[in-house]
């Protein structure tokens, strides 16, 4: 579904991203995971086009995004939701949805995009909170927004940044299972996360990195035995 090769980002002397390398698989959660500073966020930023690489290609169910502004990643199917939610906090739940599923495809009609919003508003359960304004609501409430708004644009690869930062362990496991049944409505997940249980509950295939570079991935148990892994991350995150 997504190929990343070279992709590379520096901002003055510091290198964000060096020569990253990873695939995403149709239908599978992949978890990126690495210290602060590792280069997370800024590959997300690149793969949601907020970046421009200055080396490397990103390819999008086959055809190439790298140069491609968000809009059109997003009306292609790349969703994107932050770790600092951002909604309309004068705007309700549901108006802020109604924006979601009207621009995250062009040409959306208002009827279509009330039925988009309907059918996501009951699945994250914002159903009660519809009329509410969004800067009344809590900090559960507002990453359910946040994930909800971006499931409005409809995507096939959702991007998630720290949606459970800030979190107590028991909202977290509400979002985790949100996150779950995402995926079983047929999109594909990828996530930042530095919260290990979440990772180990959530994904089946976890990427590291550290200083901009991939330094491991596969399976959540392979990465965590992985010497340079613990090295890097794990090691000083115990």
């Amino acid at each position: 579904m997504l190929r990343v090769e070279g992709l590379s980002k520096r901002f003055g002397g510091v290198v964000a991203a060096s020569g990253v390398d990873l695939q995403v698989q149709p239908g599978e959660i992949l978890a990126v995971i690495g210290p602060n500073g590792a280069g997370k966020s800024t590959l997300l930023n690149l793969l949601s086009g907020l970046l421009r690489p200055d080396q490397g290609r990103i390819e999008f169910l086959g055809e190439e995004i790298t140069q491609a502004p968000p809009e059109v990643r997003t009306w292609k199917g790349l969703g994107r939701a932050f770790q600092i939610v951002q909604p309309f906090p004068e705007m309700t739940v549901w108006e802020n949805l109604l924006v979601g599923a009207l621009y995250g495809k062009p040409n959306t009609s208002l009827k279509v995009a009330e039925g988009v919003v309907e059918e996501i508003i009951e699945r994250t359960g914002l159903a009660p909170k519809a009329q509410t304004l969004a800067g009344e609501l809590t900090l559960l409430e507002d990453k359910r927004l946040e994930l909800a708004r971006a499931l409005c644009t409809r995507p096939r690869l959702l991007l998630l940044d720290e949606v459970m930062a800030g979190l107590r362990p028991s909202e977290a496991l509400e979002a985790v299972e949100l996150v779950r049944r995402i995926r079983e409505s047929g999109v594909t997940v990828l996530f930042i996360e530095h919260l290990m249980p979440v990772v180990r509950a959530l994904a089946d295939r976890v990427v590291v990195m550290d200083y901009g570079q991939v330094i491991a991935q596969g399976r959540y148990d392979e990465v965590a035995a992985n010497p340079r892994v613990r090295e890097a991350y794990l090691g000083r995150a115990s």
